[in-house]
């Protein structure tokens, strides 16, 4: 897909993203399935746009981050898949397991559409968790309807929301409730989008938003109650587009609520016009009413419909969906689309702004460590697109900027930009972007590169995800840096180590 495809929401793809491409994908027998991937070119194994060390299935399409949690001594990711095609279609949960949220192994399918239930259209976007000591998923069931009862109208869909309870402490499978706990919007508002709840527990209620859109309004979160999860009561609009508000269309749809307290703050994201959005404020638990005072984007690049969990040492863990930037026949071509991206550790600033970080076993695949300062980090290189760079750099020694490019080839696939003229911003790829002031007049730029993917963080601030695509065989990223060698403190790149023996597979 083009980036300016990700203009509309992701439940769009049927009609806007993939258009035809995937309305074929959805009607093909399993026979032109397997035909199409019998004339692919480049066996998947083989293909050097594929991320060695970034979750993703081992073939075919994936999409938002489901349910993440910590269970029993182990990590696990559910995530929205289609297993026929390398397009969005046919909505199933993948389910993986891992010790370290690094390495993983996939396990079967977690669920499935229910032939004549109320997702038999598609399982989509839920949350995990946990009530008398068994995990549960709450989540969004599509099925055909009348216009009338439609909830996304354009594609004649009505959404419910849907429970399931784990047969079992590995998560291996579950068990639906045959019917909706939540079947319908609230009879007075006039909505778009009734999906993706994220319950949490306050006292003794259980809450959860719904995304949706108000009808020439905009975006809006919908707020709901209930006491046992199996019976809901709307409270009312807990978040709402305001007419300041950057991403605004009469039919967007705030995508992927979820709410949670970190530090001494609230915090609320959603994802709405290809990107994810945060505010952070706070919760009048009396009127359960949410009050933002900062607001931001949680990436600005190639990242959507993002879910958190907490770790086994109770921090906040953030997961996104890295989405392709490239034309649907060329990743259905492909055989596969899409990656989840690595944890990122969230933190709140006294200021109430967010902070990032990936998470600290993301150390563990380093090796290969060297250390370059002034001249000596002027060009430097990563093999194979697979490892990390850290830039510790001077800002007195300004403007400077650094370039990542192909081994092969001119393209910049990324560029970061300094001008001391404006010290308290950075340049992402042309865009100006605010940076708060360091200590020591500082800034650290660190990257995580990876196949056909570049993880960005500014000074902890700013995230920016970026895929980049290139023809013929594995080329090598290469860091070119323009401006004053004495900027360049410290620079250190690692070899990061596959988590697979090959690129089929975790």
């Amino acid at each position: 897909m083009h980036e300016d495809a990700m203009s509309t929401n992701r439940r769009n793809f049927l009609r806007g993203i993939a258009g035809a491409a995937t309305v074929a994908a959805i009607s093909a027998s399993a026979e032109e399935i397997d035909a199409r991937a019998a004339t692919r070119k480049t066996p998947l194994a083989d293909d050097p746009l594929r991320p060695q060390y970034h979750l993703l299935p081992a073939k075919n399409w994936m999409n938002d981050p489901n349910g993440p949690i910590y269970w029993k001594g182990k990590y696990h990711m559910f995530f929205q898949y289609n297993p026929k095609d390398a397009v969005w279609g046919d909505m199933h949960w993948a389910h993986s397991v891992s010790e370290d949220m690094i390495h993983w192994k996939h396990l079967p399918i977690a669920m499935a559409p229910t032939p004549g239930g109320p997702d038999q259209e598609g399982v989509f976007s839920g949350t995990a968790f946990v009530q008398e000591g068994r995990v549960g998923m709450m989540f969004t069931g599509v099925k055909t309807s009348s216009s009338e009862e439609a909830t996304i109208k354009d594609q004649a869909l009505r959404e419910t929301q849907c429970l399931a309870i784990a047969n079992d402490d590995d998560l291996s499978s579950f068990s639906k409730l045959p019917q909706p706990v939540m079947s319908s919007p609230p009879k007075e508002l006039q909505v778009n989008g009734f999906r993706d709840p994220s319950p949490w527990r306050q006292g003794e209620w259980w809450y959860t938003p719904i995304g949706s859109g108000i009808a020439n309004t905009g975006g809006a979160i919908l707020l709901y109650r209930s006491r046992d999860l199996h019976v809901w009561e709307y409270v009312g609009i807990f978040a709402q587009r305001e007419p300041t508000f950057e991403a605004f269309l009469p039919w967007d749809v705030w995508e992927c609520p979820e709410f949670f307290a970190l530090g001494d703050r609230h915090v609320l994201i959603f994802s709405t016009m290809g990107k994810a959005f945060w505010q952070t404020g706070r919760l009048d638990e009396k009127k359960m009413v949410f009050h933002a005072d900062k607001a931001g984007i949680l990436d600005y690049g190639t990242f959507y419909a993002p879910k958190t969990q907490l770790d086994a040492h109770g921090n906040r863990i953030l997961w996104g969906w890295i989405q392709e930037a490239r034309p649907a026949s060329e990743y259905q071509a492909a055989g596969w689309a899409g990656m989840m991206s690595l944890p990122r550790i969230m933190t709140i600033a006294p200021d109430g702004t967010l902070r990032y970080r990936v998470a600290d076993a993301a150390k563990e695949l380093r090796r290969a460590e060297q250390r370059f300062h002034g001249v000596s980090g002027a060009s430097l290189s990563i093999a194979d697109c697979c490892g990390e760079a850290l830039y510790r750099l001077s800002k007195r020694f300004g403007p400077f900027g650094l370039d990542i490019k192909g081994s092969r080839e001119d393209k910049t696939w990324m560029s970061i930009e300094f001008d001391p003229a404006h010290p308290d911003q950075i340049l992402i790829d042309s865009r100006p972007l605010k940076v708060e002031p360091t200590i020591q007049d500082q800034l650290e730029i660190q990257m995580y590169i990876d196949g056909s993917v570049i993880e960005l963080l500014i000074d902890h601030q700013i995230a920016w995800t970026k895929r980049f695509y290139y023809p013929g065989e594995v080329q090598s990223a290469t860091l070119h840096w323009r401006g004053s060698a004495d900027a360049l403190k410290e620079v250190t790149l690692w070899t990061l180590d596959p988590i697979t023996r090959d690129r089929l597979t975790t």
